[in-house]
């Protein structure tokens, strides 16, 4: 059997979307999976030994291209897949499999598909995460009612490569003689995912006076408030505080962070990335629930505010004020570390059964697709 699926634009999604890939290999385990997405997650798919193939999607984010998706989609017919995989809900992300001809094409319910999609699945709201969510589309679906049918959720881990690991090492300065803490500030959903750059400094602080090293992770976006946390911390500890935001690609990021002792990061790609690796992780929650799109590991703790207009799921503050963020204090966080510190379990991979109780108590939100 010869799978294809298109895979989400976002890296946190990609992180989750590796849950699929398995399920999918578990039920298929001679199967031949091909995925495709944009080149941001390749990387990602390279690092997942369930995909066999990964295709970098050529139309840019937002592209809808309607020849371009023709022609790619009469290009892939030749690999003559069996069935076809579509993750987003928008009504582009379906036209490429059938364009394709492949004659199983699945997908939820989503916009304008009808005919698109021949396996179309209209009952989403079953599934509250979206990881499950994802992992419904893995089994047929008279056997996917509701969130109780899936088996289990095959957490993502995703593989170190070693060798890139000690290049990276070497050609940024760093060394393994110190804890590290990474911490990744930024977020590319927006302003209402991120923690105040003031409260990171005090955590780093913190740990720093305690005898760690701080690495702080990110995009070149992510740079000024990397360098303003750096410059908030005590002169004689900024030897120490490395920062590595828009010096790595992703593949580097991958291996540094797996050496990390701990995390703390907003709801971001850096922080799905961190639990597929296992990492002891904080995950910081400001307009976001993470009852939608939990980090999936096992050593993890979960921070939030719990004032009455979170979680609203938007890019930027309605009210202009970010109290879910300014208001969740860095000894929140610290204490945090500390439980994380007393509960440490080894790093190994979880299977995460169904049933099991989530640990958080905010309400699932609805998200936009960026294809």
């Amino acid at each position: 059997m010869k799978i294809l699926v298109i895979g989400p634009s976002w890296v946190g999604d990609m992180v989750m979307s590796q849950s699929l890939y398995k399920a999918i290999k578990a039920n298929h385990p001679d199967s031949e999976l091909h995925v495709m997405a944009p080149a941001w997650c390749v990387t990602l798919l390279e690092r997942m030994p369930e995909v066999d193939k990964a295709i970098t999607m050529p139309l840019g984010h937002g592209d809808f291209k309607l020849l371009a998706r023709r022609r790619l989609g009469k290009q892939l017919a030749a690999e003559k897949y069996d069935q076809a995989i579509i993750q987003p809900n928008s009504m582009k992300s379906a036209l490429i499999p059938w364009f394709a001809r492949i004659p199983v094409r699945t997908g939820w319910k989503g916009e304008h598909r009808f005919g698109l999609l021949n396996d179309l699945r209209s009952n989403k709201s079953a599934f509250p995460l979206m990881v499950e969510a994802y992992l419904a589309l893995a089994y047929p679906k008279a056997q996917m009612k509701s969130r109780a049918d899936i088996p289990a959720i095959p957490r993502p881990s995703l593989n170190v490569d070693l060798i890139n690991q000690g290049k990276a090492l070497d050609r940024l300065g760093l060394d393994r003689a110190r804890p590290v803490l990474v911490l990744c500030p930024g977020a590319e959903f927006g302003p209402a995912k991120r923690w105040p750059e003031g409260h990171y400094a005090v955590v780093a602080q913190k740990h720093l006076d305690e005898g760690w090293q701080v690495w702080i992770f990110g995009s070149g976006k992510d740079v000024p408030v990397a360098n303003t946390i750096r410059d908030r911390i005590n002169p004689l500890s900024r030897p120490n505080c490395h920062v590595l935001a828009g010096k790595t690609s992703l593949y580097e990021a991958i291996d540094l962070m797996a050496l990390a002792s701990r995390v703390i990061a907003n709801d971001s790609g850096l922080m799905h990335i961190a639990a597929a690796l296992n990492r002891p992780l904080i995950g910081v929650y400001g307009s976001t629930s993470p009852l939608y799109t939990p980090p999936l590991a096992d050593r993890v703790e979960i921070v939030h505010t719990d004032i009455a207009c979170r979680p609203c799921f938007k890019r930027t503050c309605k009210f202009g004020h970010l109290k879910c963020l300014i208001e969740l204090m860095p000894e929140q966080v610290i204490k945090a570390g500390r439980r994380l510190e007393c509960g440490e379990s080894p790093a190994q991979p979880i299977v995460l059964q169904v049933g099991e109780p989530p640990h958080f108590v905010s309400d699932p939100g609805k998200r936009s697709e960026p294809q």
